[in-house]
């Protein structure tokens, strides 16, 4: 039967004798949990070098020897004799000194599990009976990934105090719960409180614990419940009473997300705050729609706008000339004047445009037509935002056909 204990080994002398790739994984190991290392081997291997530049790290270029063990709190064996090394874990076990013995565990008093850290938490893996790594590191590989995607409260339960309270910053893509990333998953299930807007992966907050304070600062076209600076002040005010507050965003924060402003009100107000960059509709919409946002012998550059406001000469220039595509963010409402200053810039009238809605969503929907047409057809359809607008020759529905290809 094998004890799996948490042993505290920062400041305390550990021995590891042997100098392959195996002694170099173990002693890297130790040097990360803060011991103070001791490598005794003639020869070392090339990760090694690496492990005994380190600051708490010791190499005795020699041979070792039974009493290197003294005076130390852990014992590794990795020198590739089995002799050696039962020796080494022999006199250990005679001092009441744990070790590992890499070639033969039956020598050793003790096992490395496979660890995987996640939120502060660490959870280590090791064998019953008979050592079986391979098992051993199959079911932390496993247990790694659950704790990177499952819907867990991983808060601390002990609070520290209101000055370590922090903002994150989650880009949480363009809607589909699964296109969220791992990091950011990660950070609401460590929130105390969640500020979060209409769009990105908003089901997921159902699956919080009902501690979690979640404020809905959602924002729709000529309707702003929630201003920017209210916005800052509650980031602000929020994790100045120690919390972690998670800023949930569609897309990417530093998307049009207006993530610089929420991240210079938090340095100004001396509160720590890290980003996690999302996936943006810009890029995303277009992909679940099946348009190559760049394709080779069609275009080989993007721009990207917000439709909020006339879009700028340039990137009205490259379209109309079809040098670049053009992906228009929150444009629906002003669809015709973008249409009207393409067209006054020299688009042709049958330059393809595509609008996605409610991308990546069950929702999702197309509408396709000619530059001189999308405005009619998008009324018809009776286009709504959320929605991704895309022109330009990669938008024509045929483009990824065999048929076209093959002509």
């Amino acid at each position: 039967m094998t004890t799996l204990l948490g042993v505290d080994l920062v400041g305390r002398l550990v021995l590891v004798a042997g100098g392959g790739p195996v002694a170099a994984t173990k002693a890297a190991a130790l040097v990360a949990d803060g011991a103070i290392v001791h490598v005794v081997t003639p020869i070392i291997c090339e990760a090694m070098l690496d492990v005994v530049e380190e600051s708490s790290v010791t190499w005795s270029q020699r041979e070792v020897a039974l009493d290197d063990v003294d005076d130390t709190w852990f014992v590794v064996a990795a020198t590739g004799d089995t002799s050696t090394d039962r020796g080494l874990c022999e006199r250990a076990t005679a001092a009441r000194v744990f070790s590992v013995c890499a070639g033969a565990s039956e020598h050793g008093t003790a096992r490395n599990p496979a660890v995987t850290d996640h939120a502060g938490v660490r959870v280590g893996v090791v064998s019953i009976g008979r050592p079986d790594p391979a098992r051993v590191v199959s079911v932390r590989n496993a247990l790694a990934v659950h704790l990177e995607t499952a819907s867990l409260d991983l808060r601390p339960r002990r609070r520290q105090s209101a000055t370590k309270g922090r903002v994150v910053l989650v880009g949480g893509g363009p809607g589909a719960m699964d296109l969220i990333t791992i990091r950011g998953r990660r950070a609401l299930a460590e929130a105390d409180v969640v500020i979060t807007d209409r769009l990105g992966p908003v089901e997921l907050l159902r699956n919080l614990p009902v501690s979690v304070e979640i404020i809905d600062v959602g924002k729709t076209a000529g309707h702003h419940p929630v201003t920017q600076s209210e916005i800052n002040r509650l980031l602000v005010e929020k994790a100045q009473l120690g919390r972690t507050v998670v800023r949930l965003k569609g897309g990417d924060p530093f998307l049009y997300g207006r993530g610089g402003e929420e991240v210079l009100a938090c340095r100004e107000a001396g509160v720590a705050v890290e980003v996690v960059p999302g996936v943006s509709s810009a890029l995303s919409a277009p992909g679940a729609a099946g348009i190559p946002l760049t394709h080779r012998g069609t275009v080989g550059a993007v721009h990207i706008v917000h439709g909020h406001e006339r879009i700028d000469t340039h990137a009205l220039s490259s379209s109309a000339m079809e040098a670049a595509t053009l992906v228009v963010l929150m444009g629906v409402r002003r669809l015709a004047d973008h249409v009207r200053d393409l067209v006054a810039h020299g688009a042709p009238g049958d330059l393809p445009v595509a609008i996605i809605e409610d991308a990546t969503s069950d929702r999702q929907r197309v509408t396709t037509a000619g530059l001189s047409q999308i405005v009619r057809v998008a009324a018809d359809a009776e286009v709504r935002a959320p929605a991704v607008i895309v022109v330009g020759r990669v938008a024509d529905p045929t483009l990824l056909t065999p048929e076209r290809q093959a002509g």
